[in-house]
């Protein structure tokens, strides 16, 4: 290739043939993005995910041979360095929760257009965490029902007030370009700030983060 910037190495898995070929021929006519395989269920997709080690899989949430989310820790545990995107067709997903805590980096519904799919394949690639609008309010709520009033905050976890100040806007579901210009601060800035909040909560994402901080009232939520 003569560009300097590889494409992205994708691999799509979906049991429902159509929706799998369409989404592959789609995702095709973008020279960012690279599709290097194809599953139809969970046990071949962990397979091909460590023959190719892709850089993100989508991954469909309802699948046979292993279901998304169960694939999705298998693909974790296998590629670590891989990123996941779940694909599901309900906004009503009672996986969403099992899937953040699996190591999914997005969650989009199967109607999401090709545009916001392939945005969402480079967003993840660059480390950051997507979430459908939707889905996104329903995970906050799940959070504070897991929050409980009288939980006192775990004693020895002090992140800065810039710190805090950076995972409220994480959990807002602004990305590090859009963090910086809130706080007025550079993006390496941002990137530094959340790799040292990962670090403190000993925790793996983004997403993963802002379960954490709202599992132990870090947030200030209404």
């Amino acid at each position: 290739m003569s560009d300097a910037t590889e494409p992205v190495r994708v691999l799509v898995v979906d049991d429902q043939e159509l929706f799998r070929r369409g989404l592959i021929m789609l995702l095709g006519l973008d020279q960012d993005i690279e599709v290097v395989g194809e599953a139809a269920d969970g046990k071949s997709a962990t397979e091909l995910a460590v023959s190719t080690a892709p850089d993100v899989v989508l991954l469909d949430v309802r699948m046979p041979k292993h279901g998304g989310v169960e694939a999705c820790r298998t693909i974790k545990e296998a590629v670590p360095a891989t990123k996941i995107i779940m694909l599901t067709s309900s906004d009503e997903e009672a996986d969403l929760y099992e899937s953040v805590k699996n190591g999914a980096a997005g969650y989009l519904l199967k109607d999401s257009s090709i545009e916001e799919v392939s945005q969402a394949v480079r967003v993840v690639n660059e480390g950051q965490s997507l979430i459908s609008p939707s889905m996104a309010v329903k995970l906050i709520d799940e959070f504070k029902q897991m929050s409980k009033p009288d939980r006192e905050q775990a004693p020895g976890l002090r992140l800065t007030e810039r710190e805090l100040e950076v995972l409220r806007l994480v959990a807002r579901g602004l990305n590090n370009r859009e963090i910086a210009k809130e706080l007025y601060i550079s993006e390496n800035t941002v990137k530094n700030h959340v790799r040292n909040i990962l670090e403190k909560l000993q925790l793996h994402s983004r997403m993963e983060a802002v379960m954490y901080a709202m599992r132990e009232k870090l947030l200030d939520l209404p």
